[in-house]
């Protein structure tokens, strides 16, 4: 079985993980109600995608 000859240095190590960080979601506005969404994904409070009304909402 294959094994490492020697151990990476804490340099080279924090060096590889510095790409793993998380990324921020990219938002954006429904044309709709103008609330924050995720794109190509239906809008979570009214119900509309590409302005067509596909999740029919309760009225309040």
């Amino acid at each position: 079985m294959a094994v490492p000859k020697r151990r990476w240095s804490k340099r080279r190590s924090r060096m590889s993980r510095a790409n793993e960080s998380l990324a921020k979601p990219n938002l954006s506005e429904c044309p709709q109600c103008h609330e924050l969404k995720l794109p190509h994904i239906v809008c979570k409070s009214c119900g509309y995608y590409k302005g067509k009304e596909v999740i029919a909402q309760a009225e309040e």
